[in-house]
């Protein structure tokens, strides 16, 4: 191990631990803890959710992808891009106008109800989970990778960190290693791109023609149906993906930090155009890889392929790049746990336990205290969870949060604010249903059981044929809320025109 590694590696880790010390400091209200007072402005929030959304599905992920499976792995890419016109156009204002802490906040703006938040909280922490793990399982590996110990002390060192982030600086400790994460990022793949392409004189067409001799896939390398080769299939994964991220509650909690609705759209449109422009940048990672490192050193890093981009920068750049980007790839992964617990944490201390334990009559310290134990909860699930996850793929693990976000939490939202008939019982059905329809489907799924030893959890044949089951979990999650508002017939049309004039205009909240 090189020292001049671990020296660049430690001192991007130190500047984010220098970050939390002193948002610590101004951390002093359940406000400040869960939205970092509000007081962000919109290139800010932008930023940071651009550093919450790249995460190490896209980053490590998707470049292992790109690398080995070719243009079947720049479907997320696609689908991730995309995704952020639905929050534009249909969720980021409403959403910032109803809502306080969490999205059980914004559905309770329209139904008081404790079921209601509960059911919310519970699809929150699950999505959290599911999350969590896939972040985990990339900075294992990039741990393992770099300072050659075992995979479960590399998730505990970075199950440590990740907490102390939120214990101590909670959002606005975040929003700021989000922040300095987007910016390092960026800065590291506009260099790995500018040398992977500097390798083919910028000659774009030059590096398109070397990768169809670089890979055992040959010119089938750049034409879909390598990984996917059941149309179903793709069109169920982009449906995950296009429409998840609008059901995200580490993203959705991100417009809460901003004074309002205008500044949530600015955040929007500084977000999309930080991450169209890595997702445009990490196909030529993707293909560096391929032909600069090689698929058998992929795959004998991780199974996965999550080391490829770490690898081309070892390749094309020698050990201080490689150091740069094993940093900022870790910083990455940091600033996203510490998001997902926060999400977590908040759905725990705030919906469960002050909404409907407590009742609402919880005082602000009691708050923060339950806050402080359930982040710690979360934390400490999540990485039991992930060390049974070592060799699966974190941007596959990723697309199974962005389906159940797809069917449980989109149907509640849209809606809670663009249907008038909409009721409790309908909210509770959506969320359940999308919720369990996603959760059973992949039980039975490809991803779970194959005939095939090891490529699967379980050797077996799957009940369910498609990956991922958004095809037929997000309809379900429609369906469900529609049939649980009709059967129960309550509605209340006078509480929608009240929801539906805030939810556009934010006039209650500027009284």
């Amino acid at each position: 191990m090189d020292l001049t590694v671990i020296i660049l590696f430690l001192a991007i880790v130190s500047l984010t631990l220098v970050i939390t010390y002193y948002a610590a400091k101004q951390t002093k209200s359940t406000g400040d803890f869960y939205t970092a007072g509000g007081g962000l402005t919109g290139w800010q929030n932008g930023l940071a959710i651009a550093g919450d959304y790249l995460s190490a599905a896209s980053f490590l992920g998707i470049a292992g992808m790109i690398a080995l499976q070719g243009f079947d792995g720049f479907f997320y890419s696609i689908g991730f891009l995309i995704a952020y016109l639905v929050v534009l156009f249909l969720v980021a204002e409403p959403l910032r106008n109803l809502g306080k802490y969490t999205l059980a906040d914004m559905i309770n703006s329209r139904f008081d109800a404790r079921k209601v938040r509960g059911a919310a909280a519970l699809s929150t922490i699950t999505i959290v989970l599911f999350y969590m793990i896939a972040q985990l399982v990339g900075a294992g590996a990039l741990i393992q990778l770099l300072f050659d110990i075992p995979y479960w002390v590399a998730v505990l060192l970075v199950g440590v960190m990740m907490t102390i982030y939120v214990l101590f600086g909670g959002m606005l400790a975040t929003s700021w290693v989000q922040i300095t994460k987007a910016v390092l990022l960026m800065a590291g793949m506009i260099i790995m791109s500018f040398m992977v392409l500097m390798k083919f004189n910028f000659n774009i067409g030059a590096m398109f023609t070397e990768v169809k001799t670089a890979t055992s896939h040959g010119e089938a390398y750049l034409n879909p149906g390598i990984k996917y080769t059941n149309p179903l299939g793709t069109l169920s994964l982009m449906l995950a993906l296009v429409l998840g991220t609008a059901g995200l509650p580490h993203i959705l909690m991100r417009f809460f930090t901003v004074k309002d609705a205008k500044t949530a759209r600015k955040s929007v449109i500084t977000a999309t155009w930080a991450i169209g422009i890595f997702y445009i940048l990490i196909l030529f990672l993707g293909m560096g890889a391929a032909i600069f490192v090689g698929e058998s050193e992929i795959l004998a890093a991780n199974p996965g392929g999550n080391m490829a981009a770490p690898l081309l920068a070892e390749a094309i750049g020698g050990n201080i790049l490689f150091a740069i980007i094993a940093a900022v790839a870790f910083a990455t992964i940091l600033a996203v746990v510490a998001g997902l617990v926060l999400s977590g944490a908040s759905a725990f201390a705030h919906d469960i336990y002050g909404q409907i334990i407590k009742k609402g009559k919880i005082t602000e310290r009691q708050q923060m205290l339950a806050a402080r134990y359930a982040a710690l909860g979360v934390s400490v699930l999540s990485i039991i969870l992930s060390l049974g996850a070592q060799y699966l793929n974190v941007a596959f693990l990723v697309s199974l949060a962005f389906c159940i976000a797809a069917s449980a939490n989109l149907p509640v939202i849209l809606y809670t604010v663009y249907w008038k008939k909409f009721n409790t019982n309908g909210a509770v059905w959506a969320l359940l249903g999308g919720l369990f329809s996603a959760l059973i489907l992949v039980s039975m799924s490809p991803s779970v059981f194959s005939p095939v030893e090891g490529a699967a959890l379980f050797v077996g044949k799957p009940l369910f044929p498609l990956d991922n089951p958004a095809l037929v979990s997000v309809p379900v999650g429609f369906i469900a809320g529609y049939l649980g508002t009709i059967f129960s017939k309550e509605y209340d049309y006078n509480r929608f025109a009240e929801v539906s004039v805030r939810a556009h205009t934010g006039y209650r909240e500027s009284k």
